[in-house]
């Protein structure tokens, strides 16, 4: 039996659920997400609850089982609480700026880099080297995140570039150069 598949999603005060066959549309204090599921997946709502069960044993239904039941209380937790991602820039004149919706990022290019965020994500910009990306989606804003950082990865001699705040940077040595002759 999946162990994630089985736990049951607790839903909060203000979140409403609608379960229509394989849709099902989610609606809280920050938003409202609808996605469809396979329709092999059983999904109940039972006394403030939601609990996702399978029609059987095969590696196809297993796999769903825990998926299904993962990406549910995704959505309950967005339209709740919201997910943030921050990253960090490191680097010398390498900096962020809020141009309105924009964010202008100097990251060592000749050219500043502008980047437009998806529909559903919020920008911020903490200090000149803090950014900061908010929405109800995770996988909307994990992956702009990652978006973002592949603009200018952090490189592993002098740790400059684009890093998430809780990455931890492993500095390679440089040439050890020529000893003495």
């Amino acid at each position: 039996m999946s162990r994630v598949g089985l736990l049951p999603i607790v839903l909060p005060a203000d979140v409403q659920v609608d379960i229509n066959g394989s849709e099902v549309a989610v609606r809280g204090t920050k938003g409202e997400l609808s996605r469809r599921f396979h329709p092999d997946m059983s999904i109940l709502m039972e006394e403030g609850q939601l609990r996702v069960g399978r029609p059987t044993d095969s590696k196809l239904h297993r796999s769903l089982h825990g998926l299904t039941r993962s990406l549910l209380a995704n959505m309950v937790e967005g339209v709740s609480k919201g997910f943030v991602k921050v990253l960090e820039v490191n680097g010398v004149g390498y900096r962020a700026q809020a141009s309105g919706e924009k964010l202008a990022l100097q990251l060592g290019y000749a050219h500043p880099v502008e980047f437009s965020p998806p529909a559903g994500i919020g920008l911020s910009v903490e200090g000149p080297n803090r950014i900061r990306v908010v929405g109800i989606d995770r996988e909307l804003v994990g992956s702009t995140a990652a978006r973002i950082r592949a603009l200018r990865p952090a490189d592993s001699y002098k740790g400059k570039g684009i890093k998430y705040v809780e990455e931890k940077l492993r500095l390679k040595p440089g040439k050890a150069g020529k000893l003495g002759k």
